[in-house]
């Protein structure tokens, strides 16, 4: 079982749209049962909080049907995950402060699995399709770069 872990500020925009589409694509690609998918906030500010409505509606238009409240990432998820995709520089730096710089070997921008960088905050930029087409170019370029890194394990998984 692979762990990831997706993060961003308030775990109401980008994170959990992060989970719904690499759950998707997961399950269609057969894999999904190999993965666990989580995500989290840096921050305390939205705790309990259901997802940003606009990006529900978003995604719910695309087919994608999920539950979430917001959650605030613990050192504990970090060293539980084997990956933890960070939505911008600013994540990423929290999560480091969070960790006392430990784990770093486990963190990555999820940007740089698609078309690099960070990935766009649409609760500030209100551009839901342009965060939408970011996290899915990312989102299929990490699915298959842990296809490819973890080979065997999910050829066993697709066997079974």
């Amino acid at each position: 079982m692979i762990d990831v872990a997706f993060v961003c500020l308030g775990n109401i925009c980008r994170s959990p749209m992060a989970e719904a589409v690499l759950k998707k694509i997961a399950e269609e690609e057969g894999v999904i049962s190999s993965l666990r998918i989580n995500s989290y906030a840096t921050s305390y500010c939205e705790e309990g909080n259901g997802v940003y409505p606009p990006v529900q509606m978003l995604l719910k238009g695309k087919g994608y049907v999920f539950s979430h409240r917001s959650q605030v990432l613990t050192v504990s998820d970090v060293k539980n995950a084997d990956y933890v995709c960070v939505m911008d520089s600013f994540n990423r730096r929290d999560v480091l402060r969070l960790t006392g710089g430990n784990y770093n070997e486990k963190i990555f921008m999820l940007g740089s699995f698609g078309e690099g960088g960070d990935i766009a905050d649409p609760y500030y930029t209100r551009d839901f399709e342009r965060t939408y087409r970011e996290v899915y170019s990312a989102c299929k370029g990490f699915l298959n770069y842990l296809l490819t890194r973890h080979a065997d394990a999910f050829s066993y998984d697709r066997r079974h």
